[in-house]
């Protein structure tokens, strides 16, 4: 079994609400210095098998079709 992580984030360059309205909670809160807050996604997974490039394969494939949308989205794979 082959676990793994995948992050999905904003690319720079698009908008992000839910950052910005993380990022005045936090300052109502009393967390004072803290600027450009961006939110993103995590997925940990298990993949069977023990072929880590296919592992790998599949899970781009994953992000490409559903996990994250690639036109406003990065994602990261990591795989333990």
């Amino acid at each position: 079994m082959i676990k793994a992580r995948v992050t999905v984030t904003l690319k720079n360059g698009v908008l992000d609400p839910q950052g910005k309205a993380i990022e005045g909670a936090l300052s109502s809160l009393g967390f004072n210095g803290i600027g450009h807050v961006r939110q993103g996604k995590v997925f940990d997974l298990e993949v069977e098998g023990d072929d880590k490039a296919k592992a790998e394969a599949e899970l781009k494939d994953m992000c490409e079709k559903l996990l994250a949308n690639t036109v406003i989205e990065n994602y990261t794979i990591a795989i333990d």
